[in-house]
């Protein structure tokens, strides 16, 4: 108990602004304007460490304080054209210390005996995709049918909540988000229903059912006059939710088919990505009942199918899945550019901002530094040499550092902390 003590003021005392505690960040706009992160590097070049993993995953590293989480999955699915035997499937908790990269403990999850069997489709995303959060007390993770999963800081497991037993072809993919004392999941895969658990417990406090084909990991935001509101973008809508409740404040006609793009928010407009045929809008938070007519501000059908933007100075970034880089003006909803990138193959990582420059992660092709602004300008195309496993996460932004998760690897990408 002293030391689950001692480890818990270390991240209290560590935590500050340059934490990245969820998926996207403490906002989930997945931007650091302040930070000060190189834009070239290779395999030994601004390359502070690199640690290896235990086994695949998509899921984006998250920080507090001193430490790095991430999740994994094992024994099953790694090799698409030979996955194994699916009783060998286990999922992984990681914990790593951010100066070192050293590992601090593995925490190991049994699988549901609901997981599906590992298909070409399914072993291109793997079994660990959510990203976790975390508080001062507790490190929340997501496996899909497998269930969330709260542990201490020390890596002992607290409780978990089962979610649903549905499964589908992509997968599972939406991260756990915080609010106040509870935990919220958006299990539409899974179940169709968006859960808020008790923080402390796992105790189910509120459900919303009924939420159809979305993927995506839900944001609370708040409205111009201060109230919060947590923003669900699903197969045809768009809804605005008590967070404390989940009683329904506005709903809005949202994405004419699946969902996987996060929300993103910005002075109490939310903006909405979603669909093969790819659409964007921009819906004032705010209203009461059906807002489509009177808080819609602009619709397009400029989008994407997988990825999510950045807001940054009146602009929207992001890169879609098909490798298209895109600048949308946010105000009008008027595309500003769109210009193929150097890959092969689809993009599934999104957008993150550090300074003036967006890191567009490749599956392929390693990331590119672009320059923010009205003009497609790349400052650097960035590799690392040896590692040719996939780049499907999102970075992760701490401090002056970029956390980049591979199949393979952990990689802390700036000057490396003074031991």
């Amino acid at each position: 108990m002293l030391r689950y003590l001692l480890v818990v003021l270390s991240i209290i005392s560590g935590a500050d602004a340059s934490d990245w505690p969820r998926f996207r960040g403490t906002d989930g706009n997945a931007a650091s304007p302040a930070a000060n992160v190189p834009t070239d590097w290779s395999a030994t070049r601004n390359m502070a460490w690199s640690t290896q993993l235990p086994g695949h995953g998509a899921s984006s590293p998250i920080v507090m304080g001193d430490r790095i989480y991430l999740t994994a999955f094992s024994g099953y699915g790694l090799d698409a054209d030979d996955p194994g035997d699916r009783d060998d499937l286990m999922l992984h908790v990681l914990c790593f210390d951010l100066q070192s990269g050293d590992l601090q403990w593995d925490s190991r999850v049994p699988p549901s005996d609901d997981e599906q069997k590992a298909t070409r489709r399914v072993a291109d995303h793997g079994f660990a995709t959510g990203t976790p959060v975390c508080d001062e007390l507790s490190v929340y993770a997501y496996f899909g049918v497998s269930g969330l999963v709260a542990f201490d800081h020390e890596g002992n497991q607290l409780w978990r909540s089962k979610t649903g037993s549905k499964t589908a072809g992509f997968g599972s993919a939406a991260s756990p988000i915080l609010y106040r004392n509870l935990v919220i999941m958006n299990a539409s895969i899974e179940s169709g229903t968006v859960f808020a658990f008790d923080r402390k417990t796992g105790r189910e406090i509120w459900k919303i059912e009924g939420v159809e084909r979305s993927w995506t990991t839900p944001i609370v935001g708040q409205s111009s006059d201060g109230r919060d509101e947590l923003i669900l973008s699903y197969k045809e809508h768009l809804r605005g939710v008590d967070p404390s409740s989940g009683n329904e404040l506005w709903n809005c006609v949202g994405i004419q088919d699946y969902v996987v793009p996060c929300v993103v928010i910005n002075e109490g407009v939310a903006y909405v990505l979603g669909g093969r045929k790819n659409q964007s809008m921009a819906v004032k938070l705010g209203g009461t009942g059906d807002v489509t007519e009177s808080h819609r501000l602009w619709e397009t059908n400029i989008g994407a199918n997988v990825t999510s933007p950045v807001y940054h100075d009146g602009m929207l970034y992001w890169a879609s899945d098909r490798g298209i880089a895109n600048c949308m003006n946010a105000r009008t909803g008027e595309s500003v550019y769109r210009e193929r990138m150097d890959t092969k193959a689809r993009v599934y990582a999104s957008a993150v901002l550090a300074g003036k420059h967006l890191f567009l992660t490749t599956r392929d092709n390693g990331i590119f530094a672009v320059e923010t602004g009205p003009e497609f300008k790349v400052a650097s195309h960035n590799t690392i040499e040896g590692d040719t496993s996939m780049f499907n996460a999102t970075p992760c932004i701490a401090g002056d550092q970029l956390l980049i998760r591979t199949n393979n690897k952990l990689y802390c990408i700036g000057t490396r902390a003074a031991e």
